[in-house]
């Protein structure tokens, strides 16, 4: 494990992943509780994604999906991720366009329900923080491709291994987790 990444494995675990017993957003209940977000919105943390994520792009995703030129995904768990991922981009030839879907269409101005750097026909990096059931995850895949978006593989930050990696990847769009329950346990 790099450096960056086993830092930021020490901030998650320090912030945002908790063991107990916790009720999900999904209704489930789980020993496991991560909230990204404070890791994502720490300053050292969001680097440290950034840096790891982008990696993970240029090594694992574009030698696969060459004309990925996007990533975003569902409000707010993956606009910092994807933002920082994007930021990271910048000195590449081909820098990502950052984006983010919107729960609902906003019912003023254009009533758009993705906002930022997309346009259809793009091929996207659809991103989260965590996944469970794999349902917010869907739901921006559903609201990107109903935009004209094709999305081509998914990068999250943590893959919990409750089924949401296999419904997402039986919609035939790969999954790329930064950490998973086993990688973040020393089960792996």
């Amino acid at each position: 494990m790099s450096n960056a990444k086993s830092e930021l494995l020490q901030i998650l675990l320090d912030k945002s992943i908790k063991t107990g017993h916790f009720i999900l957003a999904s209704g489930k209940e789980s020993d496991l509780y991560c909230d990204c977000r404070i890791t994502a919105l720490d300053a050292r943390g969001a680097n440290l994604i950034g840096q790891v994520g982008w990696q993970m792009v240029q090594e694992e995703i574009l030698p696969k999906f060459p004309e990925a030129c996007s990533i975003g995904g569902m409000t707010m768990g993956a606009d910092p991720i994807s933002l920082a991922i994007g930021m990271y981009s910048a000195e590449a030839d081909k820098p990502l366009c950052v984006f983010t879907v919107r729960k609902e269409a906003k019912d003023h101005g254009r009533g758009k329900r993705i906002e930022g750097n997309f346009a259809a026909g793009q091929q996207v990096i659809v991103v989260d923080d965590v996944i469970t059931t794999g349902g917010s995850t869907l739901k921006a895949i559903d609201a990107i491709e109903a935009e004209g978006g094709k999305v081509v593989a998914a990068l999250v930050l943590v893959d919990r291994q409750e089924g949401g990696r296999e419904a997402i990847e039986s919609r035939g769009i790969p999954v790329f987790p930064m950490f998973t329950r086993a990688s973040i346990f020393g089960d792996k």
